[in-house]
């Protein structure tokens, strides 16, 4: 969980030249073991616009910092990296952070922990003119940590203010229901408003890779379809697609 304690700036659209760099830039890489059924699990998903004049070692520097959290205790799942889609217009986002826990006691303790706090006020906060954050309560994971290479579609939803948002989460429970191509399934309403831009509905779904992601946008129909149950009760939606980056390679042994 990241505090702010000044606003950042109106978020701009980055240029396809930085756009470019930033994808260069290597993605801090998967690195947790757990493998398990979980009843509850607490997603938290920070998105991040970083600066377009950023040079590329401090975008790494950010997330090697980032994912070094990764060896604090309350930790089951960290991964950090660049995003390989961001489908809304209005907010544009770079990079993403997703991280897993037993308890919302333990997303606090990560959040108020000494190496979290230092590793976003001397590496996050100087590189970003943008965030948002959102966090809720899973249900039946089993598997708490998505495979290197697999593609993650992160959607989070605002509604009316008039809006049912039992019927909202209803639907949005329903949709591996109609995508196969999707191996796990995340949702739930956001717990945290104070970060979350409005946000108050959020998804996660797993697919076994880019490809199986893409299948799913290339039945419009269908897509258009589940859209439609939603529609008049959505005030606007922020949809990002990411890749988990692989393990990094075997370090040799020092002489």
């Amino acid at each position: 969980m990241l505090r702010l304690r000044t606003p950042l700036s109106h978020p701009f659209s980055l240029t396809f030249a930085a756009s470019r760099q930033l994808r260069k830039v290597q993605a801090r890489p998967f690195r947790s073991s757990i493998k398990m059924t979980s009843a509850k699990t607490v997603e938290h998903i920070v998105l991040f616009k970083v600066k377009e004049e950023t040079e590329a070692s401090k975008v790494s520097e950010m997330m090697n910092g980032l994912g070094s959290l990764l060896s604090l205790d309350t930790v089951l799942h960290l991964s950090v990296g660049p995003l390989l889609r961001n489908r809304s217009s209005s907010l544009t986002f770079t990079h993403m952070l997703h991280t897993r826990y037993k308890s919302k006691e333990d997303l606090q303790a990560y959040s108020a922990h000494p190496s979290h706090v230092a590793v976003v006020k001397e590496n996050v906060l100087p590189v970003i003119e943008d965030i948002m954050a959102v966090d809720w309560v899973a249900d039946g994971l089993s598997n708490l940590v998505p495979p290197p290479g697999s593609a993650l579609r992160v959607s989070f939803l605002k509604l009316k203010e008039d809006a049912a948002k039992d019927d909202v989460l209803g639907v949005v429970r329903g949709i591996p229901e109609n995508f196969k191509q999707i191996s796990e399934f995340s949702v739930g309403g956001n717990f945290s408003p104070g970060r979350a831009k409005g946000f108050s509905i959020a998804s996660l779904a797993v697919f076994a890779g880019p490809s199986e992601l893409d299948a799913v946008d290339s039945n419009q129909e269908l897509v258009n379809y589940q859209k439609d149950k939603v529609r008049d009760q959505i005030d606007s939606v922020v949809v990002v697609d990411y890749v988990v980056p692989p393990p990094p390679p075997a370090q040799s042994a020092s002489l």
